[in-house]
């Protein structure tokens, strides 16, 4: 089996979702400690052919909880409308704000649980078909760190193969997981350009802006745009 854990984003980029796209199982890492200025709670849309951050707001955020120890704030409304004006005019806004509005307007409180269901959501419009798993509920030594407890992830689970961005490269040694029985691999994720207002191509947005002006099958074929090593 093909694994992947990664720690839940809002609406991140294609990338995330060619790691989903390339295994079996995902686990929705959210038993370890938030990042502040990461990608847990904003992403960048496309405004006047430039990169624009959004942010969901927070209640309680500091690196010394654990992202399932932190609840989400008020500001979804603002959310949905300051997408709504970026992109009313995409081809293919009446398809997707919907499903985009739904998820940020969710009454869910606890960050991790907000941010799995979208990511189960967009998943499930993408024709992603990965076994969800959420860290906090597996059976696990969360003494562990690091890449023990990753491998300790990959054990519980029966995985033969384990999947991670390149960010973990100098994290992560091949000999152990093989060690382990367990091959470990790097995906290699290539944000091929599409058509956005006619202005030059916009990279590594959030996945809102490759939905908003891509149809499903267009969206699955550049979900196939990664390779491993």
């Amino acid at each position: 089996m093909r694994l992947a854990i990664m720690q839940p984003y809002l609406f991140p980029y294609i990338g995330y979702f060619q790691l989903i796209h390339a295994v079996d199982a995902f686990v929705v890492y959210d038993d370890v400690n938030f990042i502040n200025r990461g990608w847990i709670n904003r992403n960048n849309i496309l405004a006047n052919g430039n990169p624009e951050l959004f942010t969901l707001q927070l209640m309680g955020a500091s690196q010394n909880k654990l992202i399932n120890e932190i609840s989400v704030g008020s500001n979804r409304q603002k959310l949905v409308k300051t997408i709504k004006q970026r992109y009313s005019k995409a081809p293919k806004f009446a398809d997707v704000f919907p499903m985009v509005e739904q998820i940020i307007m969710n009454d869910e409180s606890n960050l991790a649980v907000y941010l799995s269901n979208s990511l189960l959501t967009i998943c499930d419009y993408l024709r992603i078909k990965a076994k969800w798993f959420i860290s906090s509920e597996l059976s696990k030594d969360n003494t562990l760190r690091g890449q023990e407890k990753i491998l300790s992830i990959c054990q519980l689970l029966g995985t033969s193969h384990y999947i991670n961005p390149p960010g973990g490269r100098p994290l992560y040694d091949r000999e152990l997981f093989s060690n382990h029985g367990i091959k470990l691999s790097f995906i290699n994720s290539r944000c091929e350009p599409y058509s956005q207002f006619g202005d030059e191509f916009a990279p590594y947005l959030s996945i809102i802006d490759v939905m908003m002006f891509n149809d499903q099958e267009q969206c699955s074929k550049l979900l196939q745009e990664y390779s491993l090593d």
